[in-house]
């Protein structure tokens, strides 16, 4: 049946009479963006994603690696929405919409209609891989008891929980600050207006590759893949990349990247900045890396007038990374959940 429901027809025979599934396009992206909203709004009390974020996932460049399922009820209202999309060799990560609106019993409905479409789309990518098991990777808004429900029954569990930080910049964040003692950060050395030197771009991807390695969920990412996934965010700023190094020797040693991006607001103005990734090679823990990199991303976003710095940390991080934020003005904002599902692939 899995395999069968990848098709928007047959997809529709599990909906409500008089609904129906459909592949969405440019056209859809004002309604679903809606309902993305609504369902924000309902879960944690405020939006999350902008409408330039739903834009790029449906039309945009972040839409090579999605594949995208809507449903649609008999007056023709959007009321589902679910995308598979394939984020590293092994893993998908898969997002399930539903109108907050819908009672809890057409609501499960359209929900397990769209995690078994969803099912089909993760395997259909991982066989593309050459693959024969997968992982889909979900989420959840920590109140939103519906939801979490709605991945059980999909046969998803909980398995991370993750902390929304936010820290206020204010007018005193301008100017540098002293970096660990043999630490140098800085910018990846680009021209104007330009992508930075592959040299730069492939260190740090190798730093974020080893850093990374010890976390939760790690999956190898190609650099190709880490460039495209990243560009296609529309808050991609090639000018939000810094490198860190060690400068103990006669040749500098990255050990640290920070990348981070413009976050909008409804028209489009940068009022934020957003850590995607923080990253120390182990052997440079310990020496002020991460505050140093910390500190050169809100210096930034102080002197771009904008509001604050966020990011996302493991609740259970190994690092003690959450202690680091905690210490450097960094609140929790909401938490979320991870929710994981392993598929054989045939």
């Amino acid at each position: 049946m899995t395999s069968l429901l990848l098709d928007p027809d047959l997809l529709s025979t599990a909906l409500p009479a008089g609904w129906h599934a459909a592949l969405p396009g440019p056209h859809d992206v004002a309604d679903l963006h809606a309902l993305r909203a609504r369902h924000e709004v309902a879960a944690r009390g405020a939006e999350s994603a902008g409408p330039d974020a739903t834009r790029a996932e449906l039309t945009g460049d972040a839409a090579a690696s999605r594949v995208h399922m809507m449903v649609r009820d008999a007056s023709g209202a959007a009321r589902g929405w679910a995308t598979a999309q394939d984020r590293a060799a092994g893993r998908v990560l898969v997002a399930v919409v539903v109108d907050p609106e819908l009672d809890d019993a057409t609501g499960d409905e359209v929900a397990a209609a769209l995690f078994a479409w969803a099912e089909g789309a993760g395997g259909a990518q991982a066989r593309d891989r050459g693959l024969t098991r997968t992982q889909l990777d979900s989420g959840a808004f920590e109140p939103d008891a519906r939801h979490q429900r709605r991945l059980a029954a999909a046969g998803y569990e909980r398995v991370r929980t993750w902390w929304q930080m936010r820290r206020p910049v204010v007018d005193d964040d301008r100017g540098l600050r002293p970096t660990g003692p043999g630490v140098v950060v800085r910018r990846l050395d680009r021209d104007e207006g330009a992508m930075p030197g592959t040299r730069d771009l492939a260190a740090a991807h190798d730093v974020l590759e080893q850093a990374f390695g010890d976390h939760f969920n790690y999956h190898e990412e190609t650099f190709d893949e880490f460039l495209a996934r990243l560009r296609s965010d529309p808050g991609h700023r090639w000018d939000h990349w810094w490198l860190a190094e060690l400068v103990d020797g006669d040749e500098p040693q990255p050990v640290g990247v920070l990348i981070a991006s413009a976050s909008t607001d409804a028209d489009g103005r940068a009022v934020g900045s957003y850590v995607e990734y923080l990253g120390v090679l182990r052997a440079a823990r310990g020496r002020g890396v991460a505050r140093s990199l910390l500190d050169a991303v809100v210096t930034d976003a102080a002197e771009r007038g904008r509001a604050y710095v966020g990011l996302e940390v493991d609740a259970d991080s190994p690092t003690g990374a959450a202690d680091l934020y905690l210490s450097s003005g960094y609140t929790t904002s909401y938490v979320t959940q991870s929710w994981h599902r392993y598929v054989d692939v045939h």
